[in-house]
């Protein structure tokens, strides 16, 4: 059974949906999924595979069904973070157990930080920070390269770059700023410019990448705190920045199935190895 609600707070009206036993029958704390910019229809294969307990999928403020009164368009996990602290209040059961993907994941740690005693255990899956990366400098010229290719040439260019980012194995070396821009025709995408520029991925709205983690906070919490990385993407700027995550939080990442969207099963056209992945979330959630 799945329950929507909205949360009325004075800057939004954020969205979740409730799956599964309510969160005061459920045999262990509730399991809240995270994603950024990603919304909660991309967890639906993810929590269908966590029958026996309660699991909370959202909409983040601006995105999706959750919509923002504060007249901003930026995505902050300082923000994002108090979204989540509101709805974890109004289920009304404590502290609950957290698998951020992505942006998510960025969101997650803010949340740690901010309200520590929310979260029982943390799955941070893949945060792209740039600034534990040892090419920081690199993957920020990188990262600024996509968001001018969108400005200059709209949705398709900007994520024919954002691929081609996303894709490229290693630091961000010469060779890679050599690279011809990227084909959009290439990834099946559009060359036409719908003149829009209001993607939070593209845009540089979705203020995730130059996030600053407070290690000394996130250290005294007593949440558990575990870094996920896909054993697939290990060598990509995803993976290596949740690699470097992990050395900064004195850890090793913990290997999960398949890529960056490895919990993915049609919702996005980017399937991943989802029973695979459920069970290794199980396992580590557990341990």
């Amino acid at each position: 059974m799945t329950t929507t609600h909205t949360l009325e707070t004075p800057e939004a009206g954020i969205v979740y949906d409730v799956h599964g036993p309510l969160p005061a029958e459920s045999p262990r704390p509730p399991l809240l999924l995270v994603g950024q910019p990603m919304t909660a229809e991309g967890f639906g294969t993810l929590a269908s595979h966590f029958p026996d307990r309660t699991v909370v999928t959202y909409d983040p403020r601006g995105l999706g069904r959750s919509v923002r009164k504060d007249g901003r368009a930026d995505h902050v996990p300082a923000l994002q973070a108090e979204d989540l602290h509101a709805v974890i209040q109004a289920l009304g059961v404590g502290a609950v157990d957290v698998f951020g993907s992505s942006g998510g994941a960025v969101a997650a740690l803010a949340l740690v930080t901010a309200h520590p005693g929310d979260v029982g255990t943390l799955v941070a899956h893949e945060p792209p920070l740039i600034r534990p990366l040892p090419d920081a400098a690199a993957a920020e010229r990188a990262t600024q390269a996509m968001r001018d290719a969108y400005q200059a040439k709209g949705f398709g260019a900007g994520m024919a770059a954002f691929f081609a980012m996303g894709s490229w194995p290693g630091e961000f070396t010469d060779a890679y700023f050599a690279l011809p821009p990227a084909d959009p025709a290439q990834v099946g995408l559009p060359a036409e410019d719908d003149g829009r520029r209001d993607d939070p991925l593209l845009s540089g709205s979705l203020a995730v990448t130059d996030y600053r983690l407070d290690v000394d906070a996130l250290a005294a919490a007593p949440t558990r705190i575990i870094v996920a990385v896909g054993v697939e993407s290990r060598a990509v700027f995803t993976g290596r920045a949740a690699i470097a995550t992990a050395a900064l939080l004195g850890q090793e990442a913990t290997v999960f199935p398949s890529h960056h969207g490895g919990f993915l099963g049609g919702e996005h056209g980017y399937a991943g190895e989802p029973e695979a992945f459920a069970r290794k979330l199980r396992e580590v959630l557990e341990g």
